[in-house]
């Protein structure tokens, strides 16, 4: 499709897509002021798509937006970067189910000693109430999310997956939630159309919104 080509342009997709990925970014962080280390490719659309939608050329600022592989690898990464640009300011991006992986990564890297997430955001570190996607979500509205489901061709489909048993009855924020993320490519695609209609409303969340006035 099209509309998913355009929207997927300049990001890795299909099988070993995240090992890719994380490669590709790395590639750029020697030279890089500050490095955002997300969980997936699907947050780096996000950062990368709200950023644009501020005005501001992450490239030219030499800010690196790197998806790690999951949560799981964090220590890893930040390992990775205080060898490969150990001058760079670090920032990031968690789930809440993430956080405390996040938050003892950082300790055991001496990037800092957070105890909480206050103290963790102090260090650059940013946590969303359960994940981006629901931030997203909540961001823009139900309806809003409808609407954007209905241009793309996907309504149909929406409502098809409302009407079986399982989710049948459920909250629509939940179902929402479920089909976005039923699909690599509909998670890029949409990561990046929700951005785009939340900074268009004034309504980025806030995890993401500081985030970037951070870097």
């Amino acid at each position: 499709m099209a509309t998913t080509r355009r929207a997927l342009d300049g990001y890795e997709s299909g099988p070993g897509a995240p090992t890719r990925a994380t490669a590709r970014a790395l590639e750029r962080v020697a030279d890089a002021a500050a490095v955002v280390l997300v969980e997936g490719i699907s947050d780096q659309v996000a950062v990368e798509t709200a950023a644009a939608a501020r005005g501001r050329r992450l490239g030219a600022e030499r800010v690196v937006v790197v998806p790690i592989g999951g949560a799981h690898a964090i220590r890893r990464s930040l390992a990775a970067l205080a060898v490969l640009a150990p001058g760079a300011r670090r920032a990031g991006l968690c789930d809440r189910n993430e956080a405390e992986t996040f938050r003892c990564a950082l300790v055991a890297a001496g990037v800092g000693s957070p105890r909480t997430r206050a103290d963790m955001e102090r260090l650059g570190f940013h946590v969303c109430v359960e994940d981006l996607e629901d931030e997203l979500v909540r961001a823009v509205g139900v309806p809003g999310v409808e609407g954007l489901l209905d241009a793309q061709g996907d309504l149909g489909a929406f409502r098809a997956l409302q009407g079986q048993p399982a989710w049948r009855g459920r909250e629509p924020a939940a179902q929402v939630r479920r089909f976005l993320g039923s699909g690599a490519h509909r998670k890029l695609r949409y990561a990046r159309l929700l951005v785009e209609l939340a900074a268009a409303r004034g309504t980025l969340p806030r995890p993401l919104d500081a985030l970037l006035a951070g870097v």
